[in-house]
């Protein structure tokens, strides 16, 4: 029978079938792959082997743990992707990202991309992420896509999770001033979700890019969805949170931002909102710096930018009074 040594032979291929059977941000598959490479990772997986600095009981915990499908459904899996046009990103393409390997132990082992790699590839002072609520007022809306459409103004990147709410709005007003965007998915990029966004999500990879660390075909679960907070942190010079719940996800993205020394921006809304409650907490314990308006923005990424006609005024606005846009 096939060993997982006969699938991948390769780091690259290594690698993708490291993401087929491991969860991401797996701190000990991290210390693993940091230390033997991909191709020696896998066969520590079928194989009794010693890890210097980890007990024989964690490696045989995480031995454990993996998930164990077949070579050949492996390589089926492999050929799949290959023959969609999924592109599979390691550390060393041009194209890696090389800021998310400030994650460490809990870096991506893969990014699987559909898109516009190349984006991955400028600088991360050229990449924001703005992220928020998914159940957003329309004032939340309409800052997110103030601020996207002035990000996309200033020839940079908007990088969201093409979620419902702040992120989807984020996406919509890129698109529709012709901007750049990346999309970090919890899922497959060859199945986009949510499905509500499924059209969305298609025209960002058209003219941007999605990319993911869970390989095609993986559905989102709520490990994954934690899991990639940390890369929306990561892959940016600065993160804006607009609009968060006391418990929204969007706070991850704001921890770990902070914790990787990236910029955090938050944008204060009405008091009397309970997805202002994120915004303001961060506001309050130092975390964030204020995000009113777009040249708060320009500021928090360090880069003179004048603001556009219409843009230079205060985005703190009741949401009875916040304009709405037809995208």
């Amino acid at each position: 029978m096939a060993s997982l040594s006969d699938v991948a032979s390769d780091e690259r291929t290594a690698r993708m079938v490291l993401s087929m059977l491991v969860e991401p941000n797996d701190p000990v598959t991290g210390r693993i792959l940091s230390r033997l490479g991909a191709v020696e990772t896998l066969w520590l997986a079928e194989h009794d082997g010693a890890v210097i600095g980890l007990s024989p009981v964690d490696v045989q915990v995480w031995r454990d743990h993996l998930s164990a499908p077949g070579a050949t459904e492996l390589t089926a899996r492999i050929d799949q992707a290959q023959q969609s046009g999924v592109r599979a990103l390691i550390p060393g393409d041009s194209d890696w990202p090389t800021a998310v390997d400030d994650l460490g132990e809990v870096a991506p082992y893969v990014l699987w991309t559909r898109g516009a790699s190349s984006f991955l590839s400028r600088p991360m002072s050229d990449l924001v992420t703005i992220t928020g609520a998914r159940a957003c007022t329309s004032y939340g809306e309409y800052v997110a896509r103030e601020l996207a459409s002035s990000v996309a103004a200033d020839e940079r990147v908007v990088v969201a999770g093409g979620a419902y709410g702040i992120e989807g709005a984020s996406h919509q007003a890129v698109l529709a001033a012709g901007g750049d965007t990346i999309a970090i998915l919890a899922n497959g990029v060859d199945r986009p979700y949510p499905v509500g966004h499924r059209d969305l999500l298609d025209r960002v990879a058209d003219v941007g890019l999605l990319i993911s660390e869970v390989p095609p075909g993986a559905v989102p679960t709520r490990h994954r969805v934690i899991a990639r907070a940390r890369l929306l942190a990561a892959l940016s010079s600065a993160s804006v949170i607009v609009e968060a719940g006391a418990r929204s996800g969007s706070l991850l993205v704001a921890q770990r931002a902070a914790e990787l020394g990236r910029r955090v921006g938050a944008v204060p809304g009405p008091v009397t909102s309970a997805v202002s409650v994120g915004p303001h907490r961060l506001l309050r314990d130092g975390i964030a710096s204020l995000v009113a308006d777009t040249s708060d923005l320009a500021r928090l990424v360090e880069r003179d930018q004048t603001p556009r006609v219409g843009l230079d005024m205060e985005l703190v606005r009741t949401p009875s009074s916040a304009p709405t846009r037809t995208l």
